[in-house]
């Protein structure tokens, strides 16, 4: 899809019926949108405050949307549900916390090995990634928009230095989304729990490691305070995805001119998210270090070989899920390996040179 059609092409959709009607009072539109996260997070949080307040300014006050943080209105992981019921008419979040709904959701957050922030935007606005998006949710009554990414994460927080593989089995460890499989396959006890809990369930002991974003929200939620060895750059999530989803039978009731600026404001919230994300993580990751101790590391070849395979085994598992998931997927992965061998030749080398240049 070119990208002067992506913004008209996400106002259209097929009506569904039976859900109430959002509040409308003066002629303004009054939604609720409910989020996985508390209002006040960096990036994430901010993200979906920043999105209504977009939508507000852009529509004259025509629309006004109350945000409600994660439990506020209904539980973190109930956002999908509220929507569908009408309980809330929007939600912020991302995909695959939904992914007891669909196993094909993963693929619009994050699988492991998978894209970077570009080539997701890049697959989703040029190679066929919005249109599988739009045909997922439809099958739940909700339009799907993508609004950034938080770029490369970091591969988790850990009591302990993981040199070995074995390092690794016997640990429980918060881990998010394909990944926490990928990491059961190699001997650790996944868990999931909300963004909420992970710095008390690190400091009580009931896991041993955890993975959240990166530098920036990692930071701003103390993780650094209760384990001091940070590995970076995560195999599950090298640039995962944020969304904002609107309950379909209430955004093909606006006019065309509030659904274009709808899409409008996603599309403008995305690039912001993305360069927010980025800027942040960069100048987060020099105090971890310099002025609260953590150990910065890379998980070893093993170790990468080893949920190589993993991830492999998982993602064929996925695919064969059913006949929706596996066309997410071969879309998928095959814009993912393309992006892959450019980078092998292009970004790649691009970024180590730059290293050997300075260092010179």
């Amino acid at each position: 899809m070119k990208r002067r059609t992506f913004i008209a092409a996400s106002a259209l959709g097929a009506a569904s019926a039976g859900l109430a009607a959002p509040a409308i009072a003066q002629n303004v539109i009054e939604w609720k949108m409910v989020m996985p996260w508390p209002k006040q997070v960096p990036g994430v949080g901010v993200n979906g405050v920043r999105f209504a307040e977009r939508v507000e300014a852009l529509s004259g006050g025509r629309i006004r949307i109350k945000v409600y943080g994660a439990g506020e209105l209904v539980p973190p992981f109930e956002c999908l549900d509220a929507v569908q019921s009408g309980t809330a008419d929007l939600a912020q979040g991302t995909p695959y916390y939904w992914v007891g709904k669909s196993k094909a959701l993963n693929f619009f957050t994050g699988v492991p090995f998978g894209m970077t922030a570009t080539e997701r935007t890049a697959w989703l606005y040029y190679g066929g990634g919005m249109e599988l998006w739009d045909e997922v949710y439809d099958g739940f009554g909700v339009k799907p928009f993508y609004a950034g990414s938080s770029g490369v994460q970091a591969a988790g927080w850990f009591r302990k230095e993981i040199n070995t593989l074995e390092d690794l089995k016997g640990l429980k460890m918060r881990i998010a989304g394909l990944g926490g499989e990928v990491m059961r396959r190699v001997g650790v006890t996944p868990t999931m729990m909300p963004p909420g809990e992970i710095f008390p369930s690190l400091t009580s002991g009931t896991v041993d490691a955890a993975e959240w974003v990166g530098p920036w929200n990692d930071l701003a939620f103390g993780l650094h305070k209760v384990a001091k060895f940070y590995y970076t750059a995560a195999f599950h999530e090298p640039g995962p995805a944020l969304e904002v989803f609107i309950n379909k039978a209430t955004f093909n009731a606006l006019p065309a001119d509030l659904q274009a600026i709808v899409a409008a404001a996603a599309s403008s919230i995305a690039n912001e998210a993305t360069a927010d994300f980025h800027y942040h993580n960069v100048v987060s990751l020099k105090p971890l270090v310099e002025q609260h101790g953590v150990k910065l590391g890379l998980f070893s070849d093993e170790i990468i070989r080893a949920l190589g395979k993993a991830s492999r085994e998982v993602m064929a598992e996925i695919a064969e899920t059913d006949p929706l998931t596996r066309k997410v997927h071969d879309s998928f992965t095959s814009f993912r390996d393309q992006a892959a061998e450019y980078s092998r030749w292009m970004t790649g080398p691009s970024l180590q040179q730059r290293l050997t240049g300075l260092d010179a």
